[in-house]
């Protein structure tokens, strides 16, 4: 189905997997396109989760030089346009959660989209790098906004600054990510996650997202007013419902994420 991502769906979770292992998956417009693709794809009802990672030694260092650099190539601003900016845009956007799992290295972009799912896993010998200072940019993929949320501006700006690795054992400490397992655990444990979510009330799920969404900009009384406008949603589902029935049944409930 695509060239250089693998996508597959088991028990209601679609697994986007980038598959460019010589160039450590970075990015080209190809890959960007089958990305983006493939998150459309994942706004299908059958779908209610979804698992983002890498093939081989890493999960993304960040852009494909050779077509950055190459005569006749596109320019940075069209490469930001063209990949980083939709593909964040579809992560945070889609009504379901998105789970991260990295595996080896993410720099760069690459770091910066691990950063922006909704919950992120990381093997053992993964390291986090903005690693653009060390060619004279600027963060992107959501970076500046995302990293300072997660573990303060200081620290925010000394990683960009600095261009430094970060420990997957450092990323969770710093509330970066929000777990570290062995590295042949990864796959399965990210996985089963992502699942367990999946059968949850996934519609609840969506509608959480969209409130912690607008917490960035929002002031108290904007977000009071949504929770009250989202709660009132949320209560008309058929989750909610199904959740009060097993509740007086004395029961499991049985979520369709509807």
């Amino acid at each position: 189905m695509y060239d250089n991502i693998k996508f597959e769906i088991k028990e209601s979770v679609a697994i986007i997997t980038l598959n460019r292992e010589k160039v450590l998956n970075s990015f080209n417009f190809e890959m960007a396109d089958d990305v983006i693709d493939a998150l459309n794809k994942c706004k299908e009802p059958g779908i209610r989760a979804v698992l983002f990672t890498g093939s081989g030694r890493g999960f993304c260092a960040g852009q494909d030089l050779e077509e950055a650099t190459r005569a006749g190539g596109p320019s940075i601003e069209e490469i930001v346009d063209h990949t980083y900016n939709p593909i964040v845009t579809l992560i945070r956007s889609l009504e379901k959660p998105v789970i991260g799992a990295v595996n080896g290295i993410a720099a760069g972009a690459g770091a910066n989209l691990a950063l922006i799912c909704d919950i992120t896993f990381a093997s053992t010998s993964s390291t986090f790098i903005q690693s653009f200072s060390n060619i004279g940019l600027v963060p992107d993929s959501g970076g500046t906004f995302t990293l300072p949320r997660l573990v303060g501006m200081q620290r925010a700006t000394a990683m960009m600054f600095l261009g430094n690795k970060v420990t997957a054992q450092e990323a969770k400490d710093l509330g970066m990510i929000y777990e570290v397992v062995a590295d042949e655990e990864l796959a399965s444990a990210s996985l089963k996650f992502a699942t367990k979510l999946a059968s949850r009330p996934t519609r609840g799920l969506a509608l959480t997202k969209k409130a912690l969404n607008a917490s960035y900009s929002n002031s108290l009384q904007e977000q009071l007013n949504l929770e009250k406008e989202l709660q009132a949603l949320a209560a008309k589902t058929s989750d909610h419902k199904e959740s009060l029935q097993a509740f007086f049944e004395k029961r499991k409930p049985v979520y369709t994420g509807k």
